[in-house]
């Protein structure tokens, strides 16, 4: 089912999302999470992409199985990077006859053992241009066999803290509105930890003429090193001092920190709530307990009791 039209039949929609995993034991685990979170019922969940090959293959191969072996309604990642024309063309067949109904079209980054990457030889320097390339792709097919006659609905990525390639924060709005313009149906945002930067984030989209539904992203800390590694990633979250006192507090005791990172989690999950939130989407690292925990702070059992 398209994205866009689940949006339009539930006032706050929830997803996952997991990252294809690199060993036959990261898959058992990966796939045992799965299993525990599909019974919360999210309204899709997401497979990330990267920029090498073997990881290409990788998303590809989970996506399929996700969508043959499970209830849940898989949208895979796909970059600009390390492409040509033909190759993504190749890939959106794959997945339309797998009957896979959505893609988050996204710039990416170069892949981390190319630093010097030459992003000359990529048909396309722009997710505008990747978004634009799948809507006709979309036209192209309608009606046809091949896969959903509608084609795909198509995600793009927001940043409520600024994408560090455009610190000018107005053209990265002009950007993000360039994407939608092209045929983007919505808007899943970078992971953040204040709310503050999201409602700021959405009021500016608005002033932009930006309609389309803006889900936001978050992902608890679970643990020390997690923090530390979500603050050094190339889009990385700005950890509030709070959150980073709190976490200062339990004096390095895991399970502490494990539960500071739940509950501030939950607590943004209820603010956003409260200020009518399209949608939640949680970055999972492939694990279940901390997105059921959260639920259960939340009150609920399933996306459906926001319906």
């Amino acid at each position: 089912m398209h994205i866009r039209d689940i949006l339009k039949l539930r006032q706050t929609t929830f997803s996952f999302e997991f990252f294809p995993p690199k060993t036959d034991k990261a898959a058992g685990e990966l796939f045992e999470a799965v299993r525990e979170l599909e019974p919360l019922h999210p309204s899709w969940v997401s497979v990330t992409y990267g920029a090498g090959g073997g990881t290409r293959t990788r998303t590809n191969d989970l996506v399929v199985k996700i969508k043959q072996t499970t209830a849940l309604d898989p949208m895979p990642h796909l970059t600009c990077i390390y492409h040509t024309e033909a190759e993504i063309y190749d890939i959106l067949e794959k997945y339309a006859g797998a009957g896979v109904s959505n893609i988050l079209a996204l710039g990416g980054d170069p892949p981390r053992d190319m630093p010097n990457y030459d992003r000359s030889r990529d048909a396309f320097r722009y997710a505008s241009q990747l978004v634009r390339f799948i809507r006709e792709f979309r036209e192209r097919h309608a009606g046809k066999s091949i896969g959903d006659p509608r084609g795909f609905g198509i995600g793009v990525a927001g940043f409520p803290e600024g994408h560090p390639g455009t610190p000018n924060r107005l053209d990265e709005i002009d950007l993000l509105k360039a994407k939608i313009d092209e045929g983007a149906d919505f808007v899943i945002t970078q992971l953040f930890f204040e709310n503050r930067d999201f409602y700021d984030f959405r009021e500016r989209c608005e002033i932009a003429g930006i309609t389309a539904p803006i889900i936001a992203g978050v992902m608890p800390i679970t643990s020390l090193s997690g923090m530390k590694a979500i603050a050094g990633l190339a889009l990385g979250a700005r950890i509030p001092a709070r959150l980073l006192r709190a976490v200062d507090r339990c004096k390095g005791n895991a399970e502490a920190i494990r539960r500071v990172g739940v509950h501030w989690a939950t607590e943004q999950c209820r603010d956003l709530l409260d200020h009518q939130v399209r949608g939640i989407h949680f970055y999972t690292l492939n694990r279940s307990t901390a997105t059921r925990d959260i639920y259960a702070n939340l009150g609920f059992e399933d996306s459906l009791s926001v319906a």
